[in-house]
């Protein structure tokens, strides 16, 4: 009678089987090695691109609130003093009022004085200076009011750039006295004997963008 032979494989119990093939499959092979890092790169590179996109974002959110608060700021301020332009008279007997606009520079007497807090007049110079990357506009208030010496040493004067790098820049007077909406590019209160209804403010920024502000003056509009 033959025997047969068994091999240790043979007689191994089921729980040996179990645990070898285990043992077998707890590696990862290449190609598994290599596409796992393909993917860990491919999401790396789609998260940083969402991050340097969102921080991009907030960056230039932030410079255009900045550049938004300061126009709003410049607004202001020349709505207060336009707004408060005041028919000064060198005397009583005078019947001219004070105003001398141009197109590029407008100078009047204000009601109201930045630099004495809001109160007392105050003679306002607001000018476009020229420039090798754009125009300046400058803003300069004199108190006391004098409009014959202008060499006088008493007294204060406060200078303000309110504008930088503009184009087309551009100042136009609201005829009053007109039926239509006319606007004048010239407004001498010494040959008009009165006011303009309003001043209006017209540049393009240093994006290129086109700015128009358009200011009333009170003292004439609650006239009518």
């Amino acid at each position: 009678m033959k025997r047969r032979t068994l091999s240790s494989r043979a007689v191994m119990s089921p729980r040996t089987r179990l645990a070898d093939l285990a043992s077998s499959s707890a590696g990862f092979t290449l190609i598994e090695v290599v596409l796992a890092l393909a993917i860990f790169a491919l999401m790396g590179g789609i998260l940083y691109g969402a991050f340097a996109l969102a921080h991009s974002a907030v960056e230039k959110s932030q410079v255009s609130f900045a550049r938004n608060q300061k126009s709003r700021s410049v607004s202001d301020l020349l709505a207060s003093y336009v707004r408060s332009t005041y028919p000064y008279r060198e005397s009583l007997q005078d019947q001219t009022v004070f105003f001398a606009g141009e197109t590029d520079n407008l100078t009047f007497v204000s009601a109201y004085s930045h630099g004495m807090g809001g109160r007392g007049m105050a003679k306002i110079t607001i000018a476009k200076d020229a420039g090798s990357k754009g125009a300046t506009l400058r803003l300069e208030e004199a108190v006391p009011v004098r409009l014959n010496d202008e060499s006088a040493t008493s007294g204060q004067t406060h200078s303000l750039t309110l504008r930088e790098n503009m184009t087309d820049f551009r100042l136009t007077y609201l005829d009053p006295q007109s039926n239509e909406e006319t606007w004048e590019e010239r407004w001498d209160g010494r040959e008009r004997r009165v006011l303009p209804r309003a001043v209006r403010f017209t540049y393009r920024d240093e994006n290129g963008k086109e700015v128009r502000w358009t200011f009333p003056i009170m003292m004439v509009v609650l006239a009518q």
